[in-house]
């Protein structure tokens, strides 16, 4: 117990020898970029692993600093600087869709940048297929394109690029046409591609009682920053997901709010969060 102890006031005399100003700066950069990476990992599968593995490394580092340096410890440290470098390895892989996103965000510019009439006209469609779909229990699954790519997911699939309509989008969905099973890609303001087969969540993720439509939905909302409505055809219920999150049955009135904010040019920041609170109080989980 000594021996801890002094171990433990060793370690504070060390911090307190440090200059205050040079601290102070590198806890504020530290905490920036957690708080962007938990940010950006915010409802991904990422986000509860980064959490696990920061909880590890602290302790585990905690534990190496507090060891008395006088007994000899350096074969913990050696192993200790090989299982980082194994962690780092490890991160790579399991933060792969993550890194990717987040390369594709920095090196591609933004894809969407319509005036917001024309975004006003392409939610009018959305809306009105919604609604013709849901009545008539009509399943769907439309993602929306914004800063991140999809080519990758419409290039296995059926080249459309056709001004969005309702009529349209009814149309490729109807039950017994060739794509109606997969999901739609909305590009630019046009249906770039149907057909298309959209990365699924992980079962857990979603609750039971949902579809393959509503994990499809989730598993784009997680690997791109894409908006994707998706309409239920066992309830008729609209339901849409975006940054990670499902938000199951909206209101009508919560939908065209919800897309007017996330589609519209930047500048909107404040109104978008206001929104998505406002659909998580009444129930939009």
């Amino acid at each position: 117990m000594d021996t801890l102890t002094r171990a433990i006031q060793e370690y504070f005399n060390r911090i307190a020898a440090y200059n205050p100003l040079v601290v102070a700066v590198e806890l504020l950069l530290i905490g920036i970029v957690v708080w962007w990476v938990m940010h950006f990992l915010r409802g991904t599968r990422g986000a509860r692993l980064i959490k696990g593995a920061l909880f590890l490394l602290a302790m585990v580092y905690v534990v190496i600093r507090l060891l008395p340096e006088h007994m000899g410890w350096e074969r913990i440290e050696y192993l200790y600087g090989k299982f980082l470098l194994f962690a780092f390895v490890a991160a790579v892989v399991a933060f792969q869709p993550e890194i990717r996103r987040a390369l594709i965000q920095i090196g591609q510019a933004r894809l969407f940048r319509g005036v917001r009439g024309d975004v006003e006209a392409l939610i009018d469609e959305l809306v009105e297929s919604a609604i013709y779909l849901g009545r008539n229990k009509v399943g769907a699954v439309i993602g929306i394109e914004r800063q991140v790519g999809l080519a990758s997911l419409t290039d296995s699939a059926t080249p459309i690029d056709a001004v969005v309509s309702s009529g349209l989008i009814n149309t490729i969905f109807y039950p017994g046409s060739a794509l109606h099973d997969m999901g739609v890609i909305i590009r630019n303001g046009r249906v770039a591609a149907a057909g298309v087969q959209f990365p699924l969540a992980e079962s857990e993720e979603v609750d039971p009682s949902l579809g393959t439509r509503h994990r499809a939905a989730l598993g784009l909302a997680q690997e791109s920053d894409a908006v994707v409505l998706v309409i239920s055809e066992e309830t008729g219920r609209v339901s849409m997901a975006c940054e990670g999150q499902l938000y199951v049955g909206l209101e009508l009135e919560n939908l065209r709010d919800m897309l007017l904010v996330l589609l519209a040019p930047p500048g909107l920041l404040r109104r978008r969060r206001a929104v998505l609170r406002q659909v998580r109080r009444e129930g939009g989980e």
